[in-house]
């Protein structure tokens, strides 16, 4: 222990300092853990720290993951994710995903399901000056600073035909060559049907293969920064009010890439344990015959045609509006949101699970609100949403709601 860490009793504040997080605040921890996602640490104390005792070292992050149940602390445990290829391998294994836990800890968590008993409560505030999006993990923006937790970021893109919203990692770095880019959100012209893409397909599930939708090149073709691809994962579809009748807009989200088996009993979601978008890591995958260069099947929308959606084991789960009452002492549509919702507004809603009786499905999980979405202030909005959709697909179908749609007012 003397040789490989120090004297623990003489140093021990050193160890500290070097273990924890005095590299700087929580979203600097979380910035490590970003940019370092397709590898550990390779420094010079990588062999110095992965000497510690396995025994000692899953005591330790055991006893600090149990401890630590909200950011900003939380990034004591990304901090011990960071040390070495050993730390992150034992801090893999105790962590668990939101679905078990209820608490988003590394990058991985925003593309994972959500817990399925209680929702993760989160706001969104708008930038109106810089056309920006901005995701934390908080209670309410009213109490913002230290104890909120940026998760993501979108940049919205005018096109002549459609918009753009790309969604980051990032709040000042949007570019789809960036490590930090993980999908965006493309509208039609009218803003009536949007598509969500991943920038990596879902667990275990294939794309489907048509004669436009996939090409194969050599690798020396690509460049390195060119990203994996984008994987159409999600269609977000909205009503024409041709009679501009009253009402809140009606939507429907076809979840393409979550079967509609994961809300019935013994269902399961897919959950993505590791960021692939990386060209490095599709090499590493690849069968290479010896003197031959590898060959990369890229999705479509990567060579300018668009991707056909991730196919699921079975049907695919879709999302509707939970119909509201008209209060006829306020005058207009009302749904409760149990306070998560003050000021009325044509872009609050609350998604719910549009099921049959063939799919055996639960009255109470049809009631279920999966994903709801509200005002509560000039540009602060608050998003909670639950198992099975993730921070990332809940935030796409969020920033739906702020693109114009003249055809459905």
């Amino acid at each position: 222990m003397r040789d490989g860490l120090g004297s623990m009793s003489r140093r021990g504040s050193a160890s500290e300092r070097r273990v924890g997080p005095s590299r700087g605040s929580a979203r600097l921890q979380w910035h490590h853990a970003r940019h370092r996602r397709h590898g550990p640490w390779d420094d010079g104390q990588e062999s110095r720290w992965a000497s510690l005792p396995p025994e000692l070292l899953l005591d330790v992050i055991q006893r600090l993951e149990a401890s630590e149940v909200s950011w900003p602390a939380r990034r004591h445990v990304v901090a011990c994710a960071s040390v070495c290829r050993s730390w992150r391998q034992i801090s893999k294994e105790i962590v668990r995903t939101p679905e078990q836990c209820g608490r988003i800890t590394f990058p991985i968590s925003l593309k994972q399901p959500g817990p399925r008993d209680s929702p993760i409560q989160c706001f969104i505030r708008r930038d109106r000056a810089t056309a920006t999006y901005r995701l934390y993990l908080g209670l309410s923006p009213a109490l913002q600073g230290e104890n909120d937790k940026l998760l993501l970021a979108a940049r919205k893109v005018r096109r002549a035909t459609s918009t753009d919203f790309v969604i980051s990692l990032s709040s000042d770095d949007f570019s789809r060559a960036s490590s930090t880019y993980i999908g965006k959100l493309r509208s039609n012209f009218l803003g009536t049907k949007f598509t969500v893409y991943d920038s990596q397909p879902p667990h275990d599930a294939p794309v489907l293969s048509n004669s436009r939708s996939s090409r194969r090149i050599h690798s020396k073709q690509v460049s390195p920064r060119v990203p994996a691809g984008n994987y159409n994962v999600t269609t977000i579809a909205y009503e024409l009010n041709v009679l501009r009748t009253r009402g809140p807009r009606r939507m429907q989200c076809t979840m393409h890439s979550i079967p509609v088996s994961s809300i019935q009993e013994g269902g399961t979601a897919p959950t993505p344990t590791a960021f692939i978008n990386s060209l490095d890591e599709h090499f590493s995958s690849l069968s290479m015959s010896k003197g031959k260069d590898p060959i990369i099947e890229f999705s479509s929308t990567s060579l300018g045609e668009p991707p056909a959606p991730v196919q699921t084991p079975g049907e695919p789960l879709v999302l509707k509006n939970k119909a509201p009452r008209w209060h006829e002492q306020l005058q207009c549509w009302c749904l409760n949101f149990r306070g998560r919702v003050t000021v009325a507004s044509v872009k609050n809603f609350q998604l719910v699970a549009a099921v049959d009786a063939s799919h055996q499905v639960s009255p109470a999980e049809q009631e279920r609100v999966i994903l709801q979405f509200g005002k509560i202030g000039k540009d602060i909005f608050t998003m909670d949403y639950r198992y099975p959709l993730s921070a990332f697909q809940a935030f796409a179908i969020c920033l739906s709601s702020f693109d114009t749609k003249p055809a459905c007012e």
